[in-house]
């Protein structure tokens, strides 16, 4: 029985982690994918509160991807709002963005 709990509780801590986002993860995904277009991360990040970055990133990124793929203007990053990357990353962006956001009290030490 209590080698049950304990294989129970180890999988679940497993399973947790792995679930969780990083904000450097983020910021590697922002830095190889928005700098471009956008300002540097602590800027950008910065320009709106963790209310607002969760409510862009809510239903896995949906609302930011739809932004982006109905301006023509973003047309460059058509293809990545498009992708299983961008879905398998949008938490660890959430993160990063959060992070440093305009309420957060944080800023990074360079980009």
């Amino acid at each position: 029985m209590l080698k049950t709990l304990l294989l129970s509780a180890l999988l679940a801590a497993f399973a947790f982690s792995g679930a969780q986002a990083h904000v450097y993860k983020g910021q590697k995904e922002y830095i190889k994918n928005c700098k471009e277009c956008h300002a540097v991360g602590k800027d950008m990040a910065n320009s709106k509160t963790q209310r607002d970055w969760e409510k862009l990133l809510s239903e896995q990124g949906t609302t930011l991807a739809n932004l982006h793929l109905k301006n023509q203007e973003a047309e460059a990053s058509h293809d990545y709002f498009s992708s299983r990357k961008y879905e398998k990353n949008v938490n660890h962006l959430l993160d990063f963005l959060k992070e440093f956001a305009k309420d957060s009290g944080n800023v990074p030490a360079c980009d």
